[in-house]
């Protein structure tokens, strides 16, 4: 590893966002062996923790990083629920916002070329996709319908051989929210996929065939 990559992984490790250093690291480490042809995908940067992650292993290559989200946060992230931070709500509009944490933290990455921001509603953008994807990662909403329209709108774009990353998947319901974990299993019973690797919640998986 060289000089620029272990420093975008300390900018990584000093980012804000939920996703513990050793899935991050891991996350860094699965993007740098894909083999499939052609661009990541994240569905759900938020501040754009992950993304320095992905978007380091991506430089390395000379890929792209496509980073979806609308900014908006999750379900989770709203006032009353456990992860919400009140200091990334807009003042003037009384709603989250995150998208000035993400083109920050990207900025100071020095990442801008290789990170491009997707700011829309999951299903609208995979709808209207057409690009083979190397790699997926799927951090969005965690409630049920937006886990499983992330999943049945992307995981279809995703080439064989491509690697499939879904994040916060808790087999324990006492541990965390169920739907990553439900669309974890359908990748898994689907035959289309076998799995790679597992760090904490970050589960790992290879297309191994065509179909969701």
């Amino acid at each position: 590893m060289d000089d620029r990559q272990r420093d975008l992984l300390a900018l990584a490790d000093a980012a804000r966002g939920f996703m513990p250093r050793d899935e991050g690291l891991a996350l860094h480490q699965h993007a740098g062996g894909v083999d499939a042809p052609g661009p990541f995908l994240e569905v759900g940067s938020y501040c754009g923790k992950s993304s320095v992650y992905l978007g380091a292993a991506a430089e390395a290559q000379g890929r792209l990083l496509f980073a979806l989200d609308h900014h908006r946060g999750s379900e989770e992230n709203q006032p009353g629920w456990e992860w919400h931070e009140p200091d990334l709500v807009d003042p003037a509009t009384g709603r989250i916002d995150t998208l000035p944490h993400f083109r920050r933290t990207i900025g100071e990455a020095g990442l801008d070329d290789t990170v491009v921001a997707l700011l829309g509603d999951s299903p609208r953008v995979a709808a209207a996709w057409a690009t083979p994807l190397a790699l997926l990662f799927i951090d969005g909403g965690h409630g049920e319908e937006p886990a499983h329209l992330d999943y049945e709108g992307w995981v279809p774009h995703l080439a064989v051989g491509g690697t499939l990353l879904i994040h916060d998947v808790f087999p324990d319901p006492a541990d965390g929210g169920r739907p990553p974990y439900e669309i974890w299993c359908r990748a898994v019973g689907s035959g289309a996929f076998a799995e790679v690797d597992a760090v904490g919640s970050l589960r790992v998986l290879r297309r191994t065939a065509p179909g969701c």
